[in-house]
């Protein structure tokens, strides 16, 4: 595994933590952790076994406090084609997490302020503490969050972040989960509970099929004619009823048993 100065990453059991480390300024982002983490999850698939799920976490109080003020100061000199570009690396982190081929969980304590969320906002699911404090807070500094707003906005839809982002106010991790922001918000001690909870669905489901319902949903969403995913729809199940995994899919569930991506038992040739 890629050893990395702000982050660690580390994998057990098809599950690969990433964490963000830099707890001191509460994982504040800056230039070099917003390279590392495009990197590492750009890397999910290169590996000898890929991971079944990735976990985003963040070391020490908080999740992640926005943008380092240090790398705020940099870029508050920056010209404008400088900002753009700043602007089109951090762009490009979200999406290199929502587009992650298998699937991602954010699990959220402390804060998540500002850029954090454009973290969150672009894994497939999120928990968080209750008590975790949230804002959009860019507007408050005299600028927006627009590098963040494509993934936010897929997440809470335009009204949520009419009021979210135009007020720059705080709210707590079951207001998160009210507008949508988090799947869900539990009290602190029962946060590992509910990320173990999840992770076992998720581990108990066949890994490549859901590979495939992710791509499904990503499509499905960018794409609104309707013949174009009727015939993508179909074409992808009768790939995958045909596929090892469809099959064995079906015959456990005929046969009342458990599948081998269960019991890890080998695949009949």
């Amino acid at each position: 595994m890629k050893l990395y100065k702000t982050i660690l990453v580390s994998q057990k059991n098809g599950i690969r933590e990433v964490i963000l480390n830099r707890p001191d300024v509460h994982n504040a982002m800056n230039e070099l952790m917003i390279h590392e983490l495009t990197d590492a999850f750009g890397r999910v698939v290169d590996a000898d076994k890929p991971p079944r799920l990735v976990v985003l976490r963040g070391n020490g109080k908080s999740f992640c406090a926005g943008a380092d003020l240090n790398y705020m100061k940099g870029i508050a000199a920056f010209g404008f084609e400088e900002n753009v570009e700043d602007g089109k690396r951090l762009a490009a982190l979200f999406r290199s997490v929502y587009e992650c081929p298998v699937p991602t969980m954010a699990v959220v304590h402390g804060a998540a302020f500002g850029g954090a969320n454009g973290l969150l906002a672009a894994c497939d699911m999120v928990i968080a503490a209750e008590d975790t404090k949230f804002a959009f807070s860019e507007v408050k500094l005299g600028i927006s969050p627009a590098t963040i707003s494509p993934f936010v906005i897929r997440r809470i839809g335009e009204y949520g972040a009419r009021e979210l982002m135009l007020t720059g106010k705080r709210f707590t991790g079951k207001e998160a989960e009210k507008w949508h922001l988090i799947n869900h918000a539990v009290p602190t001690e029962q946060l590992e509970e509910k990320f173990q909870a999840l992770t076992n669905e998720i581990m108990t489901a066949a890994p490549a099929a859901v590979r495939e319902t992710k791509k499904l949903i990503t499509q499905i969403v960018q794409n609104q004619n309707l013949n174009k995913n009727i015939e993508f729809t179909a074409q992808l199940i009768a790939r995958l009823r045909a596929a090892d995994e469809g099959q064995e899919g079906m015959a456990a569930f005929l046969e009342k048993r458990k599948p081998n991506w269960v019991t890890g038992r080998k695949p009949k040739k």
